[in-house]
C-alpha cells in the first residue's frame, strides 16, 4: 500500500514541525536583508544573521576583523532594530564562522547560465503541466532571457 504525495505546500502551511522551521527561516532571511541595509560598507558581504532566541539576534560573519567592525555598529544596529522591527530584541551577538567565508566564495565563482535550448525545453514542459509548478517552469524558462 503506498501512500500518496502530497502537495508540498500542504506540508508548509499545515501543523507540525515543518512550517514553524519554515516560517523561522523566512523571519531570518527578512532579518538578514533588513541587517545589512543598516550595516554600512563592505562587512555586509561577510556576515550573516544566524539565528533569533530569546531576544538575541545572532550574527556569524566570516573573520574576527569583520567582527570587530559589526561590534562597532552594533548599538546603532540594536536601536533601529529595536525601532522598526524587533522591540523585543535585547542584544547582539557576533560570532566568528570560517565556514562563512567558503561559501562566500563558492557563491561567487562559476554562476550557471540557462542556455537557450534548455530554456526552450523546460517552457515547453510548462506547457503541459498545470498549476503553480507551470508558472514556476515558465518563469525558470525565461532565465535564459536576461542575459
Amino acid at each position: 500500500m503506498k501512500k500518496t504525495p502530497q502537495d508540498l505546500s500542504n506540508l508548509l502551511h499545515g501543523s507540525g514541525k515543518l512550517p514553524e522551521i519554515a516560517e523561522k527561516a523566512e523571519l531570518l532571511n527578512n532579518l538578514n536583508r533588513h541587517v545589512k541595509q543598516i550595516i554600512d560598507g563592505p562587512a555586509t558581504e561577510h556576515l550573516k544573521v544566524a539565528n533569533l532566541r530569546q531576544g538575541v539576534l545572532v550574527i556569524e560573519t566570516s573573520a574576527a576583523a569583520w567582527a570587530a567592525r559589526i561590534n562597532f555598529q552594533k548599538p546603532k544596529l540594536l536601536r533601529q532594530l529595536q525601532a522598526e522591527t524587533l522591540p523585543m530584541l535585547t542584544a547582539i551577538e557576533v560570532k566568528v564562522n570560517p565556514g562563512l567565508a567558503l561559501t562566500n566564495e563558492k557563491s561567487t565563482i562559476g554562476h550557471k547560465h540557462l542556455s537557450t535550448e534548455a530554456a526552450q525545453h523546460i517552457e515547453a514542459l510548462a506547457n503541459h503541466v498545470e498549476g503553480s509548478l507551470g508558472e514556476k517552469l515558465k518563469r525558470l524558462a525565461a532565465l535564459a532571457s536576461r542575459k
